[in-house]
C-alpha cells in the first residue's frame, strides 16, 4: 500500500489501480464526466469538436482527454473528439502517437540499431587485427 499526494488538491491518499486522485477529487471528476457525457450523448452534440465540448460544458480539455485515455469515453462513438499525439499534438483517435510521429520514431530506432551494429562490428574488427608479441626471454 503506497500513499501519494493527490495531483489535483495535494491531499494524501492511497493510490489504486483504478484511481489516481483522492476520493474528493474522484467524485468531482465523476461529476465532470457526467456533465460531458450528458452533453455529447445528445444527438445534436455527437459531432462536436473538443473545443466546443470544453466551451459548452466548462470541463477542462485535459480531463476530457483523461476520460478518453481511460476508456470512459469512446472516440468511436464521438467522431470529432480526439486526443493529442504526445509528440506533435495532432488529434488522433487512439494510441499515443500519430502515424507520422510513429513512423519517424521507427525510422530513428532502426537508424540507432544499425549504428549500434556497425559500432559492434568495428570493435570486433579491432580485436581481430590486434597482434601480440612475446617478449624475448633472456635466460
Amino acid at each position: 500500500m503506497e500513499i501519494f499526494n493527490c495531483p489535483n488538491c495535494n491531499s494524501l491518499f492511497v493510490m489504486t489501480k483504478f484511481r489516481d486522485v483522492c476520493d474528493a477529487c474522484y467524485k468531482e471528476e465523476e461529476a465532470q464526466y457526467d456533465k460531458v457525457y450528458a452533453y455529447i450523448r445528445k444527438k445534436i452534440n455527437r459531432t462536436a469538436f473538443m473545443m466546443q465540448v470544453v466551451k459548452d460544458t466548462g470541463v477542462e480539455e485535459t480531463l476530457i482527454i483523461k476520460f478518453v485515455k481511460t476508456g470512459k469515453l469512446w472516440i468511436s462513438q464521438f467522431p470529432n473528439l480526439g486526443i493529442p499525439c504526445e509528440k506533435c499534438g495532432t488529434h488522433i483517435k487512439s494510441g499515443r502517437l500519430c502515424g507520422e510521429c510513429s513512423d519517424s520514431l521507427r525510422t530513428d530506432l532502426k537508424t540507432f540499431e544499425n549504428e549500434e551494429k556497425r559500432l559492434t562490428e568495428i570493435q570486433g574488427n579491432d580485436k581481430k587485427n590486434t597482434y601480440y608479441m612475446k617478449e624475448d626471454q633472456k635466460g
